[in-house]
């Protein structure tokens, strides 16, 4: 398939490595610009630089923090300067600790808040008047805990929420603009995260480290873990113009997981 993204460019944030990074990486490919974005300047720098041999087009690497307001408008502020036009946007950034409602505090409910949901928020209107002048997308990661909140995340299950009803609201309003905006919801994919899952729990288990994941996989109806270019594939098709009747959707890349019906 024909992504159509030659000379169109986007801009991929939380992308230094793993699911970000694969959404990056596959626009790429497909021959589009991009630019990418992380906190640590060592690991974006590195991450542009490999992407752009790989897939001999524009690569721009730039620091910034999702949950600092200035940062963001920096950020995408260089992306404009440096390519003058921005056909899509990938929000993305770490989620907030996990637990239990009474471990949490109003600096802790703040926190989440920052980092989670006023990160796609300000991200989305930094993106926003360029995106109007030509149309584009907005492609939001999320979470299963969304449709299925699930004990001991309670910071992510509600602020991932919000994001999904942003995303879901904005779809509405900016359609007339020709923008399209849609979430995107992993489930186990096989990162770096999952990796440090799977070795903590065969320490606490006692067993190894392939049993271990053996064990995680038997959970998934496909019966193993997702690639993150699986991944990639899904979320780059949904920024780009091949997906372009395709707005106000929560797609889940899980490997049949969740339970929901909806």
């Amino acid at each position: 398939m024909d992504l159509q993204v030659a000379g169109k460019v986007f801009f991929v944030s939380a992308a230094s490595k793993g699911l970000g990074l694969a959404i990056a990486s596959e626009l790429a490919m497909n021959g589009a610009s991009v630019v990418i974005a992380s906190r640590d300047q060592g690991a974006i720098e590195a991450a542009a630089q490999t992407l752009a041999q790989q897939s001999n087009q524009r690569v721009l690497g730039l620091v910034m923090d999702a949950a600092d307001s200035a940062s963001i408008d920096a950020a995408l502020a260089s992306a404009l300067a440096a390519f003058g036009r921005l056909d899509g946007l990938l929000v993305n950034a770490g989620g907030p600790p996990p637990g239990v409602f009474e471990d949490f505090d109003d600096a802790q409910w703040q926190g989440a808040f920052e980092l989670t949901l006023m990160s796609a928020v300000r991200m989305i209107r930094a993106a926003l008047p360029a995106l109007k002048q030509n149309g584009g997308s907005v492609l939001a990661i999320t979470s299963s805990y969304v449709k299925e909140p699930i004990p001991g995340m309670v910071l992510s299950n509600v602020m991932r929420a919000g994001v999904s009803s942003l995303i879901k609201t904005l779809s509405k309003q900016y359609a007339a603009d020709g923008i399209r905006v849609n979430n995107l919801v992993p489930g186990m994919i096989y990162t770096d995260r999952i990796k440090a899952l799977d070795s903590m729990n065969a320490e606490k288990q006692g067993i190894a480290l392939d049993v271990a994941r053996a064990q995680n996989e038997s959970n998934i109806p496909l019966g193993r873990y997702g690639e993150p270019a699986e991944f990639g594939k899904a979320g780059a098709f949904l920024l780009s113009p091949a997906a372009s009747y395709i707005s106000g959707v929560t797609l889940t890349v899980d490997g049949g997981t969740m339970k929901s019906l909806f």
